[in-house]
């Protein structure tokens, strides 16, 4: 992106970024080869359907063949972590069918909960400011979360709960089919790229994992940006990392 034109700036003023002019300094990604065309899920027995199986005990779900209707229909009636006991609604997740990007955040917060969309609120409305200063509208990409259930006292996502949404996230990803998936602060980044790294040295760069052949970039959360106005300006140059990968 070369020139902003007005209306972007607007929005980049709703951010708090005070200097539009972009960073001289390039970030240079460390591109790293996919080693699985598709997504791979755990398939179920023969003798369970993916609707039994969400009272069967078991840990993950067969969500490969579902479409849209069964996905969603199925996920608001899991029951495969105890997250269910606690939750007023499932969030399933909203946008474009057909995104090239993709917006993983970490989980629903009590507002999410109560209104079953992601990132309603503040944070909704920052992403939203930070979206359309790289020219999407937000009905224009799709947001979901790594967990569909509100977690108590919000605290990070377990394996074990991430683990039970997995396959729905992953089917998801397979439906939509974006270009690039970008994840949203250090909890959503370590929990889809399965690491232990510090989102400063995910920040940068692509990345593929096993199940997932789509590029993967990480920037900071919205929530933590409201916390930390002072580092709106590397999520800017994430949002330009970002156009630059789609462009090419």
């Amino acid at each position: 992106m070369t020139r902003l034109d007005n209306r972007r700036l607007a929005y980049l003023d709703a951010m708090g970024i005070d200097v539009w002019v972009p960073s001289q300094e390039v970030i240079k990604p460390e591109v790293e080869t996919p080693t699985a065309p598709h997504i791979k899920v755990q398939p179920a027995s023969e003798e369970t359907t993916p609707v039994e199986a969400l009272t069967s005990g078991t840990v993950s779900i067969d969500a490969s063949l579902m479409d849209w209707t069964a996905l969603q229909a199925t996920v608001s009636t899991c029951t495969l972590c105890d997250l269910h006991q606690s939750r007023f609604q499932t969030v399933f997740g909203t946008g474009s069918h057909s995104a090239d990007v993709l917006i993983v955040g970490e989980a629903p917060g009590a507002d999410e909960d109560k209104q079953g969309e992601p990132f309603v609120g503040q944070a909704g409305q920052l992403l939203t400011a930070m979206l359309k200063a790289i020219g999407f509208e937000r009905n224009e990409v799709y947001i979901a979360n790594i967990l569909k259930c509100h977690p108590p006292q919000n605290h990070d996502p377990s394996a074990e709960e991430a683990e039970a949404c997995r396959a729905y996230l992953n089917r998801q990803i397979e439906l939509i089919q974006p270009k690039i998936i970008l994840a949203l602060g250090r909890v959503a980044a370590q929990q889809l790229l399965k690491t232990n790294t510090s989102l400063a040295r995910l920040r940068g760069k692509q990345h593929y994992i096993d199940d997932i052949s789509v590029p993967i970039l990480v920037t900071y959360h919205p929530a933590y940006l409201l916390r930390a106005p002072q580092e709106k300006r590397k999520a800017w140059e994430d949002l330009q990392f970002l156009m630059s990968k789609l462009s090419s």
